[in-house]
């Protein structure tokens, strides 16, 4: 079996580390980074942190150097979907295509370029210390299913699973994935932008009984708009709040937005509570909480354009 992972960054590198263990499945890597590129082909992907593992697998900046592959995990982030699928499609002709990213659209980007895709969400976290050395902050379990307008048979969607779960990166096969893909869309709206605000991390949010109440009236929000559109989610994101604040889960994890606007990056709240957002208006769902904390956040992106 051949896996190409499309964005080598700290999830994906989580993915392409623990898979290159398996002695049956080969494992490529498509990155622009080409630091991390380099230092992957010349000393492996190194893991440290929440599991210590070192991955000998090949891995390019040049999409044309990439062979037929059996399956591609999608990790870039949502902005990059389109550009990364339009480069990397004739690599996954005869395969299937599954995200493992944050937000809402990335299956309707997959599909715009190859024909089986895998809908997915992962909890795995980390970030990426150097070039070839990630922090593996959280561990979690994955999960995986058919994108309903242009499914993967679910027989290579099991397959993929259990290649996954096999490396250590837990994995279930659902034939619904949607609940546990807008549990994952809730939680990180409510959570991510207000750390990227406030600077703090997961588990200091969740101290102050303020930002905590925000918290839930974010969840509550993007509750409604799943409901709206016949979704039942797969537990409540209230308790996933709950347990990733404790200090022996991610209480000290700053969220990946926290981190892109540190490095004043663009994020990905357009496709986290922005989606919520069009997703509520719709279902007609009132949502102006997401609606708040979208234009705050795009208002910190803008301010560095004026800087």
């Amino acid at each position: 079996m051949r896996i190409c992972i499309v964005g080598c960054g700290a999830v994906g590198s989580l993915f392409a580390a623990n898979l290159a263990q398996l002695d049956d499945v080969e494992v490529w890597a498509y990155d622009l980074a080409r630091a991390h590129v380099d230092a992957i082909n010349e000393r492996g992907l190194r893991l440290s942190g929440a599991g210590d593992v070192v991955g000998r697998l090949r891995a390019t900046s040049e999409a044309r150097e990439l062979p037929p592959c059996d399956f591609g995990i999608v990790a870039t982030k949502a902005m990059h979907t389109g550009s990364a699928l339009a480069a990397t499609a004739h690599a996954f002709g005869g395969g299937a295509v599954c995200t493992v990213q944050n937000g809402v659209g990335n299956e309707e980007a997959i599909a715009e370029h190859v024909e089986r895709v895998i809908r997915g969400t992962t909890f795995p976290a980390g970030k990426i210390v150097e070039p070839g050395h990630v922090q593996w902050d959280v561990k979690g379990d994955t999960t995986i299913g058919p994108f309903e307008p242009q499914p993967a048979p679910a027989r290579e969607i099991e397959r993929l699973a259990d290649a996954c779960t096999r490396a250590g990166m837990p994995t279930k096969a659902l034939p619904d994935a949607r609940g546990a893909q807008w549990r994952k869309v809730i939680f990180n709206a409510s959570t991510n932008p207000v750390g990227a605000l406030t600077g703090l991390t997961h588990g200091r949010v969740c101290e102050l009984e303020l930002l905590r109440r925000l918290v839930s009236g974010l969840v509550d929000e993007g509750k409604a708009v799943a409901t709206a559109q016949g979704i039942v989610l797969d537990a409540d994101p209230e308790e996933l709040i709950d347990y990733a604040a404790r200090p022996d889960v991610a209480y000290d994890h700053k969220a990946s937005m926290l981190q892109d606007v540190e490095a004043r990056r663009q994020t990905e709240v357009d496709y986290l509570n922005g989606g919520i957002v069009r997703y509520g208006r719709d279902n007609d769902v009132p949502t102006p909480l997401n609606a708040a904390i979208w234009a705050l956040v795009k208002g910190v992106e803008r301010s560095w354009q004026e800087q």
